[in-house]
């Protein structure tokens, strides 16, 4: 059977379980064509054939996600307005501060919008006019891998498509997910307080029409294959301008089904499935990520049998770490580390402890109590933060996520702010750089950003907090001054990560073990994957000095050690090691100063 049948029969396949007796066969067969057609794969030297297991992936690739306008500056062409376009800001930005440091950048939605700050796309083939153009997304392209969303659980409610919903008219005439307003949806998991339902009056009377998010926010209905064809035009597009890495957004609300939860229902999986297979096979090189903030054990299941995701958000790792420097105990983190399953050749964790979004708690529902949890948003909320809620099942009120830039997160502990901030942030990220997967940092941990109160009052959401938009003068005045937060953080953030980006023992997919520390002292130990390298991570996770026995760490006596982050030779000999207050040490057998 030649390539172009073997890839018709895959996809065939997929809509089989997606539609499950929706359609008849040929209906099916007519969708498949029309997909791998809107592709540009449905001829033989189209089909690139992907490596399976293989890793896309090594330990020099870092992810910087930003908006586009995370940075902006005065226009000296008053034909281009007030301002530069951002993005071309952002490449000007990239290149001075960040070339050495990342090599791939995750816009955050760059299109026109109607809110969200970006996740209500009103066009999904076009770049908002206010930050650039395709020339100026492509030109980061072509010097950084690009990330881009695939927002594809809804869209804005004034977008064409949902304009035509209205009139009954195509696209869109049946593109969106309505029921009837008394069906019982009791057990749909909701992340929002607000109504689900959005009553609508359109040229063929009511609609009731589903909105996980908000009522400007409204779910597309994947049960018209219309919807998918729709989307893979879309994704087409992206490739076409660069896109390295697809992040698909709240993929988990994508398919709904009356008398469930409605989240990460199997054809949800498949549609992820479905989406693999036909990138795969357009673009080898190319990444999904799944965005889904649900509990971990359901995270994990997007990686499927590396057939699905290449990458999972690791949404634990933000509260726990958080949990850990804040209360001086590392118990949980190191018992949610020992439980994660290395991830398999293929596939990768996507590590992050800071995002535009706030660090989500639902994540470690079933990893703390409901106590902890409720500790751990007082002591944001005392440092500055604010807290999103959800709507439990009982129809209760439970914290959802912490709004909070995360150097304020880290001001203090359980007892209140101290001087540790910059020492307790830094070790946060000398943990989070050092683990198995790959390191995804927001612009603003970069920076060092503290809370934007005034823009979080301005706009009247709470993550808005951590969403500061800096002047690129004001900025770099920071940036070149030896004594401002900015400066330091940065040259250490940057220094951190060079060192990581230089030892093939921090490939997303070398071999990790926990360490048995006690509580005080949170450590793992890395072996890159031809076992010429190993490095035993170790932090101080509390404000006291601690003392390691070297011996508990079992150092090879034939081999010589240096601590990566102080170039501090170590010998199997020496007794023990202090650690200050909220230090890490990186210790390995092959140095490489980075």
């Amino acid at each position: 059977m030649d390539k172009v049948n073997l890839l018709n029969e895959k996809v065939r396949h997929h809509l089989d379980t997606i539609y499950q007796g929706i359609f008849p066969s040929d209906k099916l067969d007519d969708i498949a064509l029309e997909l791998l057609k809107r592709m540009r794969i449905s001829h033989e030297h189209d089909i690139l054939i992907p490596q399976v297991h293989t890793n896309l992936w090594n330990e020099k690739d870092v992810v910087l996600i930003t908006y586009g306008d995370s940075i902006i500056e005065p226009s000296a062409d008053l034909s281009q307005g007030m301002h530069k376009p951002p993005l071309q800001t952002l490449y000007t930005f990239l290149d001075k501060y960040c070339a050495h440091a990342v090599n791939h950048v995750h816009i955050l939605p760059f299109f026109p919008y109607s809110s969200d700050d970006g996740f209500s796309v009103i066009d999904y083939s076009s770049v908002n006019q206010a930050l650039g153009s395709w020339d100026d997304v492509t030109r980061i392209a072509n010097e950084f891998g690009l990330m881009v969303d695939l927002v594809i659980n809804h869209c804005s409610a004034r977008s064409l498509w949902f304009d035509n919903f209205i009139k009954q008219e195509s696209p869109g005439k049946d593109f969106f997910f309505t029921i009837d307003k008394d069906t019982d949806t009791s057990l749909v998991t909701r992340p929002r307080t607000s109504d689900l339902l959005r009553k609508t009056s359109t040229t063929d009377g009511t609609k009731y029409v589903w909105c996980t998010f908000s009522h400007d926010q409204v779910d597309f209905d994947f049960r018209n294959p219309e919807v998918l064809l729709a989307f893979v035009d879309i994704i087409r597009l992206y490739l076409d301008k660069g896109t390295r890495i697809f992040r698909l957004d709240a993929i988990a609300f994508l398919w709904k089904e009356f008398g469930t939860n409605c989240i990460n229902l199997p054809q949800t999986h498949e549609v992820v499935r479905t989406m693999r297979t036909l990138i795969e096979h357009a673009s080898p090189n190319s990444i999904i990520i799944t965005e889904t903030n649900i509990p971990n054990r359901e995270n994990l299941t997007y990686l499927g049998n590396a057939n699905e995701a290449h990458a999972i958000y690791n949404f634990s790792l933000p509260p726990l770490l958080l949990n850990t420097l804040i209360t001086g105990d590392c118990g949980y983190l190191k018992s949610w580390l020992m439980s994660m399953p290395p991830a398999q050749n293929g596939t990768f964790y996507f590590n992050f402890i800071a995002s535009h979004d706030g660090i989500g708690l639902r994540p470690v529902e079933g990893l703390l109590s409901d106590e902890e949890i409720a500790n751990l948003a007082d002591c944001m909320q005392k440092f500055g933060g604010k807290v999103s809620w959800r709507t439990g099942l009982l129809g209760q009120q439970k914290p959802y996520e912490l709004n909070i830039a995360l150097i304020d997160a880290l001001q203090g502990d359980m007892h209140g702010p101290d001087e540790f901030q910059i020492q307790r942030f830094l070790c946060a990220h000398a943990i989070m750089l050092g683990l198995e997967g790959l390191p995804g940092i927001y612009i603003h941990s970069l920076l060092g950003t503290t809370n934007d109160y005034e823009k979080a009052s301005n706009t009247g959401q709470s993550r808005s907090i951590n969403r500061h938009r800096w002047h690129f003068d004001s900025l770099s005045r920071e940036l070149d001054d030896a004594y401002s937060l900015h400066h330091q953080v940065l040259t250490q953030m940057t220094q951190l990560i060079s060192i990581r980006t230089a030892q093939s023992a921090f490939h997303p997919n070398a071999t990790q073990f926990t360490l048995h520390l006690g509580t005080k002292i949170f450590g793992y130990w890395r072996q890159s994957i031809d076992r010429t390298q190993s490095i035993f991570c170790l932090s101080n996770i509390s404000k006291e000095p601690q003392t390691i026995k070297l011996c508990d760490i079992n150092l090879i006596g034939t081999d010589e050690w240096v601590d990566l982050l102080t170039q501090t030779p170590l010998h199997s000999q020496m007794q023990n090691i202090t650690l200050a207050p909220y230090k890490s040490a990186w210790i390995t057998n092959r140095f490489h100063k980075g």
